[in-house]
């Protein structure tokens, strides 16, 4: 357990030091772990003189949070710096290295505290780790004030988080850092290691771009470039490249920079943007996204955006996913850019989605209703004598091949689900359906 736990010795504590080693190696992002909230950069719309934790510690009432944000954006350190803000009892804890057990032990040394009179801060990093059942353990200790949480986590709490206990704490959204912050945290770490970072201001733009809005990822990556520069040299950006081999964008195929990625690329070309559309795809490309994921997803932006305003978006999407599948990466994926290009540049129509779904509600609510007799077959004497087939009208012998008879199921009458728009193709569509309608009406005239 002492390997989990930090025993209620905040940072800066004398014990904590002397516990961590002295004159052990640390690295430049513990080393520049700010002492006071007001030295955390990048969130001042939570630590700023109006921030939401300032707020809660002016007020005197500290409630359990979950602190919700990219990696390398502060969450430990606030929790870190709460406990030196409150009178409370400070306990850590990982999702990751811990269980029920583990648990049980800190709520009762939680509670022992509580009857001699002091609270507990017990902060959980990584806290979507835990299961529902260890997510559950919290509830009443919560509930009755034996603890305060504030649980730390990269991921959604709405997914993987239960209700129950997002009811009983306060979500706190962590930014990632803009280009200034991670600059003011460069120029930190000169100041404190009283060395200039060996960059001229391209590659020090790059490193900023690179850090990602991590500025953890930034501190490390300016103590590679530290190690990596001779006595005098300053690194360019192709040299700041070769150092650092680039680090790897945040992305998660199963979790959120997934979702977030793919959510930007459809509504792109859903909003007729092939630039902002290639972007993303380029985005989830370098992030190692599977393509033919990327392509199952574009063949259904065909069907479902573009539709009949150009039917030639499905074929070109389908014709994509089949180039890509014979040539490979990275010619293959050339084949996946221009069906971007094309579906992004198209016009737009959900008239079939539209209708699609308008036809099986129809279907769900209206039972097995029988189709009128007139259109079903009679193989047998005992159907042509329950009058299946009579007054069928063979529509390729009428005036312009259509006859106007009616097909839907009698109790239901003729019912109007696929409305073409004034777009691409579908305006064609639509004069059609017009003309037919016109037919209709002289039939049911005469």
């Amino acid at each position: 357990m002492s390997d989990l736990f930090s025993h209620g010795l905040p940072p800066g504590d004398p014990q904590r030091e002397a516990a961590a080693g002295a004159g052990a190696p640390r690295p430049l992002a513990d080393r520049l772990r700010p002492d006071a909230l007001g030295d955390i950069v990048g969130q001042d719309h939570l630590v700023g003189p109006q921030g939401t934790i300032t707020r809660m510690l002016r007020s005197g009432s500290l409630g359990s949070m979950i602190l919700w944000g990219p990696p390398g954006t502060g969450k430990t350190t606030l929790a870190r710096l709460l406990a030196r803000e409150t009178d409370l009892a400070f306990e850590q804890i990982s999702a990751i290295f811990s269980g029920v057990a583990d648990l049980k032990k800190v709520f009762e040394t939680a509670r022992m505290r509580r009857r001699s009179g002091r609270g507990t801060l017990l902060f959980v990093d990584e806290i979507h780790r835990f299961n529902r059942a260890q997510l559950d353990s919290f509830l009443p200790v919560m509930e009755d004030g034996t603890v305060t949480l504030v649980g730390a986590t990269t991921e959604n709490p709405s997914f993987e988080l239960n209700a129950a206990l997002l009811s009983r704490a306060h979500v706190v959204v962590f930014k990632a850092l803009e280009p200034d912050a991670v600059a003011a945290l460069l120029a930190r770490a000169e100041a404190v290691t009283e060395r200039p970072l060996p960059l001229d201001e391209t590659a020090r733009a790059a490193l900023v771009r690179m850090a990602d809005g991590d500025g953890r990822a930034a501190l490390t990556l300016a103590e590679d470039v530290w190690r990596a520069a001779g006595e005098g040299e300053v690194f360019d950006s192709a040299g700041l490249q070769e150092v650092v081999q680039r680090r790897a964008p945040v992305y998660d195929k199963s979790q959120d920079g997934h979702y977030n990625l793919i959510s930007a690329l459809h509504k792109s070309v859903r909003g007729s943007d092939p630039d902002a559309a290639l972007y993303y795809l380029c985005r989830m490309f370098d992030a190692g996204e599977d393509p033919l994921y990327l392509m199952r997803r574009i063949i259904r932006m065909a069907a479902e955006d573009i539709g009949l305003a150009d039917p030639q978006a499905l074929t070109i999407a389908i014709a994509a996913r089949d180039a890509y599948e014979m040539l490979g990466s990275p010619e293959g994926e050339l084949a996946i850019a221009e069906a971007i290009v094309y579906i992004a540049s198209a016009p737009k129509s959900n008239a079939v989605y539209t209708a699609y779904k308008a036809a099986m509600r129809a279907a769900k609510e209206h039972g097995s209703l029988l189709p009128p007799k007139h259109i079903l077959n009679a193989p047998t004497k005992l159907m042509k004598g329950e009058g299946y087939g009579d007054g069928y009208r063979y529509d390729h012998d009428e005036p312009d091949a259509f006859s106007g008879q009616d097909y839907f199921p009698t109790a239901m009458g003729r019912q109007n689900y696929y409305r073409p728009v004034e777009r691409g193709f579908e305006r064609e569509l639509k004069k059609r359906m017009e003309f037919w309608d016109r037919r209709r009406r002289e039939r049911d005239e005469a």
